[in-house]
């Protein structure tokens, strides 16, 4: 396995089909775990054998730092669309956001972004969304292990995140800016960590291609 910093611009897809014309033809590799394109930080690259223990390390826990833009919204709740200001929004105060963020808290139910991969009907629900088409996704329980402010200078909050598998960031953006009537929108994600692997330990894209692979492959025991 390789623990990639996956940059931004750039989809998870895209970071395995840069890393597979490093390996030997034939040879295995995916990944655990896809990020968004504007995301950055822990991706697993799984090559060989090892790309069957993916369903077991997306099951891991996970740790994101994100930041937060206040007084707006998106259609996709994060940067990859127009801002839309958000009108007559609140100014909350320090206390009033950290008393909504710890409502996030343990299983809660979350409702999916329209824009997002899962299937309706067979179809993913971004296609649908992207053609106008309204999409209506049923809200499912994910797990929320922690939430701390890092810090808050309005309009911008950066919260850690320690969360279960399926879990929307950009789903908790826009519910707590709806919570604190402000709306809200991802501007920025980084994952931090799976399981026991951590971005202290990742490589860039970069440091691969000049490298080689090998020597930064390492064994999976999360």
């Amino acid at each position: 396995m390789v623990i990639l910093d996956k940059p931004a611009r750039i989809s998870s897809a895209g970071a395995v089909n840069r890393v597979k014309r490093l390996l030997d033809r034939g040879t295995k590799i995916g990944h655990a775990g896809t990020l968004d394109p504007f995301a950055t930080g822990v991706l697993l690259l799984l090559i060989g054998k090892a790309t069957k223990a993916s369903e077991m390390l997306m099951n891991q826990p996970k740790r994101y730092e994100a930041t937060v833009k206040l007084g707006a919204t998106t259609a996709t709740d994060d940067p990859e669309s127009p801002e839309i200001p958000w009108p007559a929004a609140a100014r909350p105060s320090f206390e009033e956001i950290k008393s909504a963020a710890a409502k996030f808290a343990g299983i809660i139910s979350q409702r999916p972004p329209p824009f997002s991969a899962l299937k309706i009907s067979g179809r993913p629900a971004y296609k649908l969304a992207r053609r106008g088409q309204p999409v209506e996704l049923r809200p499912r329980d994910v797990r929320i292990d922690g939430m701390e402010i890092i810090s808050w200078q309005s309009p911008l909050l950066k919260l850690r995140i320690d969360c279960g598998r399926g879990t929307y960031i950009r789903a908790i953006a826009r519910d707590l800016g709806e919570m604190l009537r402000t709306g809200g929108y991802l501007t920025e994600l980084r994952r931090t960590r799976i399981g026991s692997f951590d971005i202290a330990d990742a490589v860039t894209l970069e440091r691969l291609e000049r490298d080689g692979v090998e020597p930064h492959l390492k064994l999976i025991s999360p």
